[in-house]
C-alpha cells in the first residue's frame, strides 16, 4: 500500500456455503492477494458447523505454501477449545515454515443468541472456569515460546522442566486479541500485542471499545503505538444497495445463523459510500483493517485493491 495509507488484511476464502471445498480458488486468491500488495491474509475459526468452514491453522499453513510475502493472520482461535501445549508447537513450527509472518489472533468466544458458537463440553473441557482456563493457556504458550525450559503450576496444567523447540521465528511472537467487554480488553492490554474488534460488532461499538483500550494502555504505561489496533469488516460493494444487503443477510442466516446481524453491522452500498464508512472506522482509532467479503470474493479481491483501499486513512 502506499505511504499515508491504512494497512489492509483481506479473508481468506474458508467458508463454502454453495459448493463444495475449493483448494485451488483459495491458492489463486492468495496468490492474487499478494500481488494487489495486501498486507495480510486472515482466518477465523469455528470447529463445528453444518456448513462447509476450514480449520485456521490448516488453512494458514497451506497458504503460507503459496505465498511469500504476506503476514497470515487468526481471527481468532477459541484457544479454550485447544491444548495451549500443542497449540503452541503447531504455531511455532508455522511460524518457522512460513519465514515468520504468523499473527495468532486469539480469544475467549463469545455468545450468538442464546449457545456459544462452540460448546466446550462437546470437546472434553469443562465449561466452569473458562477464563481461567484460558488465561492459563495463554501463560503457558507464552513461556513455551520465551523460555528455554519452563516449569507451570496452575489449575489445568502442572507440568516441571519441559522445553518445546522451535521457537516461533518471530520474537516476541505476536498476539492479537479479540473480546468486547472490560476484562477482556483488559486481559488484550495485558498479556497481547494488539487487540481486534470484532466483525460481528457495529462502528460505534468500536469507538467505544477502543477508548477503553486507549484508556487501558495508558494505566499500563505501555505506548499505544506499539499495540496493533485493527477492526474485521464484512462489507459488499455494489450500487444496488438492497441486493447487496440481500446478500449479506443470507450469508449471516447461515454463518451466524442471525440475519439482521449482518444489516446492523456490514458495510454495503457503491465505491464511495464504503470508503466514507470504512474512514469512519479508520477515525475511530483502527490503524489496520481486515476486509471481509461475505461473497464474490475473487471480484472485491480487485476491487477493493483498485478502488477503495487506495482512499482509507
Amino acid at each position: 500500500m502506499a505511504d499515508g495509507h491504512v494497512p489492509c488484511g483481506i479473508e481468506i476464502p474458508q467458508v463454502f456455503i454453495d459448493g463444495p471445498v475449493d483448494s485451488e480458488h483459495i491458492k489463486r486468491f492468495a496468490a492474487r492477494a499478494e500481488e494487489l500488495d495486501y498486507d495480510s491474509l486472515w482466518t477465523q475459526e469455528r470447529i463445528l458447523s453444518h456448513f462447509s468452514m476450514l480449520e485456521p491453522v490448516t488453512l494458514m499453513t497451506y497458504v503460507a505454501a503459496v505465498t511469500s510475502r504476506l503476514k497470515i493472520g487468526s481471527s481468532v482461535l477459541l484457544t479454550v477449545l485447544r491444548n495451549p501445549l500443542q497449540l503452541a508447537k503447531s504455531l511455532a513450527s508455522l511460524d518457522q515454515l512460513s519465514g515468520g509472518r504468523i499473527i495468532a489472533g486469539v480469544g475467549l468466544g463469545g455468545i450468538l443468541g442464546r449457545q456459544w458458537p462452540e460448546p466446550e463440553t462437546v470437546f472434553g473441557y469443562p465449561s466452569e472456569h473458562r477464563v481461567t482456563r484460558f488465561v492459563e493457556g495463554i501463560k503457558v504458550m507464552r513461556a513455551l515460546w520465551q523460555e528455554e525450559r519452563i516449569s507451570f503450576e496452575g489449575r489445568f496444567w502442572n507440568f516441571t522442566d519441559v522445553a518445546m523447540e522451535p521457537k516461533p521465528l518471530q520474537r516476541p511472537f505476536p498476539l492479537w486479541f479479540g473480546g468486547h467487554a472490560e476484562p477482556a480488553l483488559r486481559r488484550a492490554v495485558t498479556f497481547g500485542d494488539g487487540w481486534m474488534g470484532a466483525g460481528s460488532s457495529d462502528t460505534q461499538r468500536f469507538v467505544k471499545e477502543y477508548g477503553r483500550i486507549t484508556r487501558l494502555l495508558d494505566q499500563a504505561q505501555r505506548d499505544p503505538a506499539t499495540f496493533a489496533v485493527s477492526k474485521r469488516v464484512y462489507l459488499a460493494v455494489d450500487d444496488d444497495r438492497d441486493r447487496a444487503e440481500r446478500r449479506l443477510r443470507e450469508f449471516f442466516a447461515v454463518r451466524y445463523r442471525n440475519a439482521d446481524l449482518g444489516t446492523r453491522v456490514c458495510i454495503w452500498g457503491g465505491r464511495q459510500e464504503v470508503i466514507d464508512r470504512l474512514n469512519e472506522v479508520v477515525r475511530a482509532g483502527a490503524r489496520h483493517l481486515l476486509l471481509n467479503p461475505a461473497f464474490d470474493e475473487t471480484e472485491h479481491l480487485e476491487l477493493l485493491a483498485r478502488d477503495v483501499v487506495p482512499h482509507l486513512g
